[in-house]
């Protein structure tokens, strides 16, 4: 089969790092081909190569058949190439047809632009991708399941032939998910060839007909996904085999640190549950459960309305994260690029940023010494990847962004660690890095709060688990009575007729 686009035997460096060393990519009409690699591995660069943001150092772009260099994102886009970036580039106070052709307006010979004409292209894309509400809609009153799907029409309206898609079911639902899975299928019936991007092996299996495996910069292989097993692509992700992909600590926890009874604020009502010294609690349930919002109650980052709280026997009250800081609860977020990190400083300095007080005389100077020591021995700990720690953090992988972000709060001698979605965008190799670093931590006696989309996660780590349905604890389950099936049902609000069926 003919590919739509070719790279072959791709070089790009940058100082002092090799970034792609003879990369090679196919695309194919009417395929899915899956990118795969831990992070770090060349796939952002090599996406990048191909938009025109960075000029490759040795190799060749065939487009169509054609030797191709593209100037920049606006040539490859108008050359029929669409790239669906992780984080949206969306404006949610315009409409959604003023987002698809922003900077694109038809106009007429006077100027003026053509509102009528313009809408009506977008109803059509939208009516294209069996999406039924208006294009007079702002984007901003839509979900992020739909702003995904306008992204989507705004790459088809220019005519694109090959639709790049990194992470797009990150902050998805399973319903938008499906939605977009519909959609990839309908694309590829049309002949598009599409770049799929993503960490979620069972997304690759269920959706995706080729994959392409990087490691290290370098092209390992391209094989039919129907060829391999989740084990055999792990294995040339990561070049060795991942025994054990969670690694649970069986230890006993010790007596009852957090107590939590009748709890209630934005998202969530009458919450109680209990966290035991060396301890990891899973929390499960689907997106929009409120699973978020009972750990920012319980940090402080969202206002408590009732209900009572005690950390070794004393009421503890947040009504900032400083307070959660100050009583030894540390909350790890979700996004760590929006609220858990400072992407243009340091390594160094974000690693410290809340533990500052260990670090400072009584005047207030700081111990630079004393910090510089703690971040190289965290850096050390964490195995994190960095030149130096004044290395930009953003300039990092997500793999070690992350662990960057843990270390920060670990830092500030936390009793109760909080992790929320602890390996989003994280590779497989990181995640099993991630995971022996959480039982390190369970086995000093720290008690862990494990906030978790992926069902085999939170089923893998935990020793004992609560589901999570509108608002509710709707489930609560030990490590030998949780099965996926009990889970779904307890998220889905059906626990009790999942009870009564296996008691008949």
């Amino acid at each position: 089969m003919n590919a739509l686009l070719q790279l072959k035997g791709i070089d790009k460096a940058f100082p002092g790092v090799k970034a792609l060393s003879g990369a090679s990519l196919n695309v194919y009409p009417g395929r899915v081909m899956a990118l795969v690699g831990e992070n770090g591995a060349g796939k952002s660069t090599m996406m990048k190569v191909l938009t025109g943001i960075y000029n490759k150092d040795a190799g060749s772009l065939l487009w169509l058949g054609n030797e191709t260099q593209f100037s920049g994102p606006k040539s490859s886009q108008e050359a029929g190439i669409g790239i669906i970036h992780q984080e949206l580039n969306l404006i949610p106070e315009l409409t959604i047809a003023e987002n698809i052709f922003l900077g694109r307006e038809f106009v007429n010979r006077f100027g003026r632009i053509v509102w009528k004409k313009m809408y009506a292209e977008a109803d059509r894309l939208l009516k294209k991708l069996n999406l039924r509400f208006s294009s007079h809609r702002l984007v901003g009153e839509l979900s992020i399941g739909d702003q995904q799907m306008v992204e989507i029409a705004r790459v088809l309206s220019f005519e694109s032939k090959v639709i790049i898609m990194d992470e797009p079911t990150d902050a998805l639902t399973d319903t938008e998910t499906a939605s977009l899975f519909r959609t990839i299928h309908e694309l590829k019936a049309q002949g598009c060839g599409i770049v799929y991007i993503s960490h979620r092996m069972k997304e690759i299996f269920d959706i995706c007909d080729d994959v392409t495996i990087f490691r290290d910069g370098q092209f390992i292989a391209e094989r039919a996904v129907s060829d391999l097993t989740e084990d055999s692509l792990i294995e040339m992700m990561v070049g060795r085999k991942l025994e054990d992909q969670y690694p649970h600590l069986d230890k006993a926890p010790g007596k009852v640190r957090l107590k939590v009874e009748r709890i209630s604020g934005p998202g969530i009502d009458e919450i109680s549950f209990t966290l035991k010294e060396g301890e990891i609690l899973g929390v499960s349930g689907l997106m929009g459960a409120g699973r978020t919002e009972l750990m920012k109650v319980l940090y402080g980052a969202l206002p408590r309305s009732a209900g009572y709280v005690a950390l070794n026997g004393r009421e503890v009250v947040t009504l900032s994260p400083q307070d959660g800081l100050a009583n030894g609860i540390v909350y790890i977020s979700e996004d760590r690029k929006r609220d858990g990190l400072v992407l243009g400083m340091s390594v160094k300095d974000n690693m410290s940023l809340t533990a500052l007080r260990y670090f400072s005389h009584a005047g207030g100077r700081l111990k630079q010494k004393e910090e510089a020591q703690a971040v190289q021995d965290f850096i050390r700990l964490f195995n994190v990847k960095t030149p130096s720690m004044e290395q930009p953090i953003g300039l990092l992988s997500g793999g070690n962004q992350q662990k960057v972000a843990i270390a920060r709060g670990l830092m500030t001698r936390p009793q109760v660690l909080i992790l929320d979605e602890p390996t989003r965008g994280v590779d497989v190799g990181a995640k099993k890095e991630i995971y022996q670093l959480i039982n390190q931590f369970k086995a000093e006696g720290l008690s862990i709060i494990l906030v978790s989309s992926e069902m085999p996660e939170v089923l893998g780590m935990s020793d004992r688990i609560i589901v999570m349905h509108e608002g509710r604890i709707s489930g609560e389950f030990t490590r030998e009575q949780a099965t996926q099936e009990a889970l779904m049902a307890a998220a889905v609000g059906k626990l009790h007729r999942v009870e009564q069926e296996r008691q008949e």
